[in-house]
């Protein structure tokens, strides 16, 4: 239900950034050969894992990681394998996640040709000194140059920034999201800079030598930047996501609206329909032990559970009330037989957080702003 996506983990980084907690290594060698076989490997295995009657892929996503630094060869080899294991849309998404630091020409070129269709460049900022701050390899005319060629060889292209960064003013971000938006792609990912446990970033907050914003003045970034997306025509579908309608990522939209999706390479999750049931599954996270594992049984899976169709439903709604469309309850009871606490709906819905659109739950201006106390006060 709701669509069936692939995500393909590359995990390698040239460097690996200080507020970063995803599952990236640096590494000065990289078999690139060898590790496309174990990728391979484990999407035939998951393949065989569905049977004969596989769902049809709609999403392609290949995340990291940095997973322009892998060769536009070994990328049309894994949509080769995708294609020759499962049947594709005609109109499949394929978007690769690029470093502005890993950008070139050719590369683009080569992974256009592979039957890449969308690019998300992580720019992250627009000034040379958070970009070093941020532990960024590239400065900002690599970055717009990086831009330029995204945007001439690729239909769709997104770009990322993160802001609510250390000493960050309104009027600083207000400037640089201008800037952003007149760039002109159709989507932007705006992520507000979180302190991560286990990140360099985390040591340097608690000893005071990091400061970012405080909650009211990250309050006040977040509506500055969904008033100007707003304006701009990029209105919030999620969240961190922005679009013009029509331009929104579907891969992020098939995770949020609790569609299925097999998630392949070192520390990928998935979440499968698999004889009538939701499982949940992880692969192992050291990039070494996963291909071990790869080469000796086929995967690298470390985590393949039944999800209890309670928890299940919880999942979806915790998912799809990101959204700026909500959840259509009706839908919702006909796949879980179950709907959310009245009681608490209603509790939510007289505070201005929530609010019913016929049978669509939709989280406010408001209610967006403080989304996880909202969800936990609805789930319980």
């Amino acid at each position: 239900m709701n669509g069936f996506g692939i995500y393909v983990h590359w995990p390698f980084c040239t460097a690996k950034c200080p507020y970063c907690d995803f599952n990236s290594h640096v590494r000065t060698k990289i078999d690139e050969s060898g590790w496309l076989d174990a990728i391979v490997r484990e999407l035939e295995w998951t393949a065989q894992l569905q049977g004969a009657d596989r769902p049809i892929v709609e999403t392609i996503f290949f995340g990291g990681g940095t997973p322009s630094l892998m060769q536009g060869s070994s990328v049309a080899r894994t949509l080769d394998t995708i294609a020759r294991l499962w049947r594709t849309a005609n109109d499949v998404e394929v978007t690769l996640e690029s470093n502005p630091a890993s950008a070139d020409a050719a590369r683009f070129r080569d992974y256009r040709v592979a039957g890449v269709n969308r690019l998300s460049l992580g720019v992250q900022a627009l000034n040379d000194k958070d970009l070093k701050i941020l532990g960024r390899l590239h400065n900002v005319a690599e970055a717009k140059t990086a831009l330029g060629l995204a945007m001439t060889t690729f239909d769709r292209v997104s770009l990322d920034l993160i802001y609510a960064r250390p000493n960050q003013t309104v009027a600083q971000w207000r400037a640089e999201l201008a800037e952003a938006l007149a760039f002109g792609t159709d989507h932007l990912s705006l992520y507000q800079l979180t302190i991560e446990p286990a990140t360099p970033f985390f040591a340097l907050h608690k000893s005071g030598a990091l400061q970012i914003p405080d909650e009211d003045l990250a309050a006040e970034l977040f509506e500055t930047t969904q008033e100007m997306t707003q304006a701009a025509g990029r209105p919030a579908y999620e969240i961190s996501n922005h679009a013009r309608p029509g331009s929104e990522a579907r891969h992020n939209l098939l995770y949020w609206r609790y569609g299925s999706y097999a998630g392949v390479g070192p520390g990928a999750h998935g979440r499968l329909d698999l004889n009538g049931s939701r499982v949940a599954t992880q692969t192992a996270k050291l990039p070494e032990r996963w291909r071990e594992a790869v080469c000796r049984a086929g995967h690298g899976m470390v985590e393949r559970a039944q999800i209890a169709p309670a928890d299940a439903a919880r999942e979806h709604l915790l998912m799809n009330l990101r959204l700026a469309e909500g959840i259509d309850l009706e839908s919702y009871r006909a796949r879980w037989g179950t709907s959310p606490d009245k009681a608490r709906m209603a509790t939510l819905i007289a505070d201005g957080l929530l609010r019913l659109d016929g049978d669509r739950l939709i989280a406010t201006p408001r209610g967006r702003l403080l989304l996880n106390s909202v969800i936990a006060a609805l789930v319980g």
